[in-house]
Formats: C-alpha cells, structure tokens, sequence
C-alpha cells in the first residue's frame, strides 16, 4: 500500500520515536560531547579523545554499557556514572533534533486530513520526554498524544491497552516503527505495520 493509500484509508496513525521521528544518534552524540567536555574540566582528560571513542564505540556496538567502556578505557571513576546518567536523562542540547524530511511530510500531511497522531515510545520516560521536548516538531507537537511503553502492565500489552483506552478501530491504525517489539505487536493486535525505512526509498 502506498502513503497516499494509508493516509485515504487509516485514521490514527502511531509512531515509534527513536530512528522513526528523528536518529537517535543526533541525540546521544551531543550527550557524549557534553560529557567529554566535563570530565576533561574535572579530570583533565582530553575531551576530544573521548569523545572520538564514544562515538566509534556507539556506531560499531550502540550505546549499551557506553559509560562503562569508557571509564575503563580512559580511568575514568565509577563517580562519573552518576553525571553521565544525568546528561542523558535530563541534558539541554546544544542542537535541536531534526524529524526526518519524510516523516515530517507524513505527519504534516496527517494533520491536513485531520486524522490523528500518536507517538508510542520505549524506554526510560524521563529520557525520552525530554527527547521529545527538544524535537523541532515545526508545529507538529500540539497534534501528538504520547504514550510510554513503561507506564503499562504489563508492557508487552501497550498497543493493545492503548487501543482499548483510545477506542481505536484496529482496522484504522497503521503503526510505523523499526523495532521487533512493533513489529510483533502489530501482528499480533492485527494492526497494519510499516517499517520506517519504506518511507526512505524514493
């Protein structure tokens, strides 16, 4: 089915957030800039180094256990795992984060046939609302109703609750995502998927 198809037959449209909306990268590499920049202030190691390192780890293995590698690497104290937690939940970026030109038309394009957008996001709340607060949504933001996976029980039924809360018509739902947890919960709710990476072919 093509976007035009979707948007003609589909009322409520429901989005991942992170590398669906915007890359999650432009998010995480000014945490590891900002980061680096402290512990060189406090321990005056090379913020340049670090962050160099960060990023190549991040692109070769994502960001899991990304502190870790890196105090061991540079000597870096166990102290610091606190800051760093705190950057990446709560930062105030130096740069907003861009939606992705195609998911911008699509919403933008939801909004003019005045059907609904939801967002439907993953992992830590606190980190992403403010994710989602640093978005440049060009006006979008006042069309979203978000809804955190961890704010259900049990989590693996968050379509399914959201869609009994909402009192959605599953045969009117597409959810756009990139994630095995989408991916299986639209099959299994019989909601239409679409991998966000069909948006990016031309």
């Amino acid at each position: 089915m093509t976007t035009a198809e979707y948007l003609k037959e589909k009322e409520f449209f429901i989005f991942e957030l992170d590398d669906v909306v915007y890359p999650e990268k432009d998010y995480l590499l000014q945490v590891y800039y900002l980061f680096a920049q402290f512990i060189e202030y406090g321990e005056q190691i090379n913020a340049t180094d670090i962050l160099k390192y960060m990023q190549d780890y991040y692109l070769e293995h994502g960001d899991k256990d990304i502190f870790e590698k890196t105090a061991v690497k540079f000597s870096i104290h166990e102290k610091y795992k606190v800051n760093f937690d705190m950057l990446l939940h709560s930062v105030r970026l130096p740069l907003k984060l861009l939606i992705y030109n195609e998911v911008s038309a699509l919403m933008q394009a939801i909004v003019l046939e005045r059907k609904q957008i939801f967002l439907f996001v993953q992992r830590n709340p606190a980190m992403q609302l403010n994710k989602i607060k640093q978005i440049e949504w060009k006006g979008l933001e006042q069309y979203l109703t978000v809804f955190f996976k961890e704010e259900f029980e049990p989590e693996n039924d968050a379509l399914k609750l959201i869609m009994e809360q909402q009192q959605l018509d599953r045969t009117k739902i597409l959810l756009i995502g990139n994630t095995t947890f989408a991916e299986i919960s639209s099959r299994v709710n019989d909601v239409d998927y679409l991998n966000v990476n069909e948006l990016f072919v031309a």
